[in-house]
């Protein structure tokens, strides 16, 4: 017979996991519960549930508050209950993605696809200031990376490198998204992204790949900080403007 003691660090960490899981589950089909009622439902001691309970509200999967009591209260302090957080709740299966694509296949059912990429073009704007304040607080030269960063606080896993090659620019990588699976039947996301990138860096940028088009990582191609459109411009009529005045005279 093998005693917990002696099972190995990994096969331990799995199965306290597993038991947590099913603490945590058991909340979800019960709703908030005592330590009592939980331990009686997973075939626990109470003090073994109370540990995982510890665990999980460390983990901000479930929060303890006092039992609601309805009618006449009776001596002593209510019982404590456990309840799922909104951060537990996300832990297990969500229908937001399906909500999500039901929404936006209304909208282009009745509006059109006008509709719909505004809606994506707002939801971009929406995040612009934010965005912009930390990409413009950044040299010119450091702000894909100044993005990148600010993509992976909001959750996109983002990085930047170097361009692989002869091409003179940046990549810009996201390794995860949190609407892949909406912007796999509605690619105006990815369009209305990439085109707040191109507005926030000030460059035209090239999307390469994305993770709703079934590729590993969504990336996006950032040429080398160059003058932006108005300074090219006149740039342009100066170099013209010499050009002229100098036409048919030999240099000096």
């Amino acid at each position: 017979m093998k005693y917990v003691g002696e099972a190995p660090q990994e096969e331990l960490a799995t199965g306290e996991r597993s038991t947590r899981n099913r603490v945590a589950r058991s909340i979800l089909d019960h709703g908030p519960s005592t330590a009592a009622d939980l331990a009686k439902r997973v075939g626990l001691t109470q003090a073994a549930v109370r540990r995982h309970l510890d665990a999980l509200v460390s983990d901000d999967v479930v929060e303890a508050r006092e039992q609601r009591v309805y009618g006449a209260r009776t001596r002593g302090r209510p019982a404590k209950v456990f309840a799922l957080t909104d951060c537990g709740r996300d832990a297990f299966d969500q229908s937001y993605d399906k909500l999500a694509a039901d929404a936006l296949r209304w909208i282009a059912e009745t509006a059109g696809d006008e509709a719909l990429v505004a809606f994506a073009r707002a939801r971009m704007a929406a995040q612009s200031e934010a965005y912009r304040a930390v990409v413009e607080a950044a040299p010119p030269e450091a702000r894909t990376e100044a993005l990148a960063r600010a993509l992976s606080a909001d959750g996109y896993a983002a990085t930047a490198r170097s361009a692989p090659g002869p091409q003179q620019g940046e990549q810009l990588c996201q390794h995860h998204c949190p609407v892949a699976h909406v912007a796999e039947q509605f690619p105006q996301l990815c369009e209305a992204e990439t085109e707040f990138f191109s507005s926030l860096l000030g460059t035209h940028v090239q999307r390469l790949a994305t993770l709703a088009h079934g590729d590993g990582v969504c990336t996006t191609y950032v040429p080398r900080s160059s003058p932006t459109a108005p300074q090219a411009s006149q740039t342009a009529q100066n170099t013209h403007s010499v050009s002229a005045s100098t036409a048919g005279r030999n240099p000096a």
